[in-house]
């Protein structure tokens, strides 16, 4: 299942960094492509305000 990045997002750009699919898009709040996403949690771990969840 998909990541998905929530209210909490404070739009760091922590998690882009870090997508290895490139995944994370940045635009009004930054977003992740569940087409491109493989579920690893390399963004949900890296992310300081515990925004991103498995959706």
């Amino acid at each position: 299942m998909a990541y998905v990045i929530g209210e909490d997002c404070v739009a760091c750009g922590t998690c882009q960094s870090a997508c290895p699919t490139g995944a994370i898009s940045e635009g009004d709040k930054y977003s992740i492509d569940p087409d491109v996403c493989i579920s690893c949690g390399s963004c949900a771990e890296v992310c300081p305000s515990g925004a991103i969840t498995e959706g």
